[in-house]
């Protein structure tokens, strides 16, 4: 990673909370997102050292490590171990010897970079970091398995996004995190979803729920209603004296279910009856009238 000012990107201090961080990454991600910069570099950029950031800020223990370590904070751990074993070594040499030079040591970084001398010992490898990464979608964006760009750490990166993904649901991209120590393999890159339901469908894992109008007359009487699902209209019969609150099931009319091709959920439609208004003379002669032989 570059050497970067991760607080200063995000317009935040050090003693910044998680959910400050999370407010200035939303907002900051909004105003930069390349959709809405289209041919803008320096939005572009801006919004890959945003992403840079929070993806380090928003895990509480790369932050630690961040704090630490600064630009090397992916190494900590690395050069955690590799302090240890200079100091193990430097204890053997002092017990063994009487005394050392500093010049016995070369420097951890130079030893965990390839600066170690011949005949030294030889760098262990390590795995990369992990990477979080939140996507935020519309809830039609995962009625159908579609494949998008996403950018991360300044890398384009092709992901599969299954139908049927819920809201808060991680998924890896392996492989796609920090890059390993001296030939280590790469950490995985983990992808949370944000989607947003803009729908009048009220979604319950596979199943959808819908609220639809039912006038008087068609309750009392029954007859036919066209109502929509989530891929289109479908013609119902209303039975006759059909009351308020009457639900019925539109078997596989649902949500897709997570990484089963083919399936989905359920739709429930709950009837709520709609009394008439503005009702002219003739109207309500007829109602009374009714009323009486009731």
């Amino acid at each position: 990673m570059a050497s970067l000012d991760y607080y200063k990107i995000l317009g935040i201090t050090k003693k910044a909370s998680e959910a400050d961080i999370k407010k200035a990454y939303r907002k900051l991600a909004r105003k930069h997102h390349p959709d809405l910069n289209p041919n803008d570099k320096i939005a572009e950029k801006k919004f890959k050292e945003i992403n840079e950031a929070n993806e380090v800020l928003s895990n509480p223990e790369n932050r630690k490590k961040y704090d630490k370590y600064g630009e090397h904070w992916q190494n900590a751990e690395a050069y955690e171990q590799e302090k240890q074993r200079q100091q193990q070594y430097q204890r053997s040499s002092q017990s063994s010897s009487g005394g050392y030079s500093q010049e016995d040591f070369a420097d951890i970084f130079g030893d965990m970079f390839g600066g170690a001398s011949a005949g030294r010992r030889t760098s262990a490898k390590f795995r990369g970091q992990d990477y979080n990464s939140e996507l935020h979608l519309n809830l039609r964006d995962v009625y159908k398995t579609q494949k998008q760009v996403i950018t991360v750490n300044g890398k384009n990166i092709r992901i599969t996004i299954p139908a049927g993904v819920e809201n808060g649901q991680n998924i890896k991209i392996k492989g796609h995190g920090g890059k390993g120590v001296n030939n280590g393999p790469n950490g995985d890159l983990y992808i949370q979803f944000s989607i947003k339901n803009n729908t009048k469908f009220k979604r319950d894992h596979n199943n959808l729920h819908l609220n639809v109008d039912l006038d008087l007359y068609t309750a009392l009487l029954g007859g036919d209603l066209m109502v929509d699902t989530f891929d289109g209209k479908v013609k119902l019969t209303i039975k006759p004296e059909t009351e308020n609150g009457t639900k019925v099931k539109l078997k596989g009319k649902g949500f897709p279910i997570y990484k089963k091709e083919g399936q989905f959920g359920d739709l429930y439609i709950t009837y709520q009856l709609k009394i008439p208004t503005k009702l002219t003379e003739k109207e309500k002669e007829l109602i009374k009238e009714l009323q009486k032989q009731r």
